[in-house]
């Protein structure tokens, strides 16, 4: 495809970030959703998701997938947080033995998940782990609100994130699709 064509790919998926960025502010969240991404969506999340789109095979299956293994990362985050605090009376002063042996059982869990079928894209699993991790370092927790309340206050606007993200994945895959295929007949 010449260069004339193509461009209209990348100005297409500029016009989606721009997009992104624009509805970003009327996505309403928790208080501490909006601490991190401003007033509304976490955009950087939603962008971790839609390459995570391409990254699984740009298929519905596999966004599905992704927002399972969304889910199990805050689920995994979470056990980690819980087994490093019973463990830490294993803590020295300059090792935390105790949130390292948490993260040993946990990651044998999550990698485990992959004999399950539907719930087998563990790198999902890392991705929404690894956004978890920085909200919860990110987000000071508000004295009035209970740990386990703030777990979920957390949680919810990475999943939505993340389910946005996947779906300007889903519309970028099918635009350019489409894109393509009205440009290949004529040649044809």
């Amino acid at each position: 495809m010449p260069f004339k064509q193509f461009i209209a790919i990348p100005v297409f998926i500029a016009f989606q970030a721009f997009t992104m960025m624009l509805i970003a502010r009327y996505v309403p969240f928790t208080e501490e959703a909006v601490a991190v991404g401003g007033p509304g969506l976490i955009t950087w999340i939603a962008f971790q998701a839609w390459a995570m789109y391409f990254l699984g095979g740009c298929t519905v299956k596999m966004a599905g997938k992704t927002i399972i293994g969304y889910v199990g990362g805050i689920v995994a985050s979470v056990a980690i947080f819980e087994l490093a605090g019973a463990f830490s009376a294993l803590n020295s002063d300059t090792t935390l033995w105790g949130l390292y042996l948490a993260v040993f059982i946990v990651v044998i869990a999550v990698i485990c998940v992959e004999r399950i079928p539907g719930c087998d894209f563990v790198p999902a699993y890392f991705i929404g782990a690894g956004v978890f991790f920085a909200l919860f370092t990110y987000v000071p927790k508000p004295d009035e609100v209970g740990k386990y309340a703030w777990y979920v206050d957390l949680a919810i606007p990475e999943i939505v994130a993340c389910i946005i993200g996947l779906a300007f994945g889903w519309c970028t895959v099918k635009a350019r699709t489409w894109y393509e295929g009205k440009i290949a007949k004529p040649a044809a």
